[in-house]
């Protein structure tokens, strides 16, 4: 099989993302692609977790990751969420991020040695979004929404669950489960999925993006090249926003035209 060929659906993909093809399909109930869609991915919504050989060694690190964010809760240090995430998440819900498109968050990979040698060390073909903890506060939640991208699969891993674990759940399509502490769960966010936590103690869980089992790893290097792009465009603006979530004052000045600009720069058209 040629270069071409191998690429066959990046560049599928590229046509998509600049509204060149029909919109999507829905691959099933509840299931909302975007235009930045790859064809043939399987599509479910929850996945079985001994799928991923690096699950049941992540959870078997789970109490030194939980030990590593108690201490910081205990600094009480701060979980933030800039207005863009507020419009989606809701008001009860924050998060430290470690890792976002790729890159390491050193100021805060700093809090979490541990945590972040844990993560480098286990074989996760980490995808472009992130990865942060992600703290609910008592009483609230996240509403219906679906993030869209169907190449990137999802893991939630739980570190501080409420004593009553039903009392704190997410669902996805059709399916509402709850987390359990040590435990992982994986699950497809181009679904609509939405959470609660109807408890009064908070819930935290480490939130791994990371890519589709089905995409050849020429597609994930073409993928990520893509979105490194974009990020040379958007990410003053997303490091603004978060700045500005802590009370900083930054001025930034943020160019170009998002994904559509980076990938119209990189495989030509209008």
């Amino acid at each position: 099989m040629g270069r071409a060929d191998e690429l066959k659906r990046a560049y599928r993909f590229v046509a998509s993302a600049k509204g060149q093809l029909p919109p999507p399909e829905p691959q099933g109930d509840f299931h909302q692609p975007c235009e930045e869609f790859v064809e043939g991915l399987k599509a479910q919504p929850w996945w079985d977790t001994a799928e991923f050989p690096w699950v049941a060694e992540l959870e078997a690190q789970a109490p030194t990751i939980g030990a590593e964010l108690q201490r910081y809760l205990a600094a009480e240090a701060e979980f933030v969420c800039d207005s863009a995430q507020r419009s989606v998440m809701g008001e009860g819900w924050s998060a430290v991020r470690l890792q976002r498109m790729g890159e390491w968050r050193t100021e805060n990979t700093a809090a979490f040695p541990e945590t972040t040698a844990i993560l480098k060390g286990l074989d996760i073909p980490f995808a472009v979004r992130g990865i942060m903890f992600a703290r609910q506060v008592p009483g609230s939640g996240v509403a219906p929404h679906s993030d869209a991208r169907n190449f990137i699969l999802t893991a939630h891993l739980g570190l501080k669950v409420p004593e009553d674990p039903t009392k704190a759940w997410m669902q996805v399509g059709a399916e509402r489960r709850n987390w359990e502490e040590n435990k992982a769960v994986i699950f497809d966010t181009s679904f609509e999925h939405s959470t609660g936590n109807e408890s009064d103690e908070e819930r935290v869980v480490l939130i791994i993006d990371f890519w589709h089992p089905d995409l050849s790893l020429p597609e994930r290097e073409a993928l990520q090249m893509v979105y490194d792009t974009r990020n040379k465009y958007d990410g003053a603006a997303i490091q603004a926003q978060e700045d500005a979530a802590r009370g900083k004052e930054q001025k930034v000045e943020a160019s170009g035209g998002g994904l559509f600009d980076a990938v119209k720069g990189m495989f030509g058209g209008n």
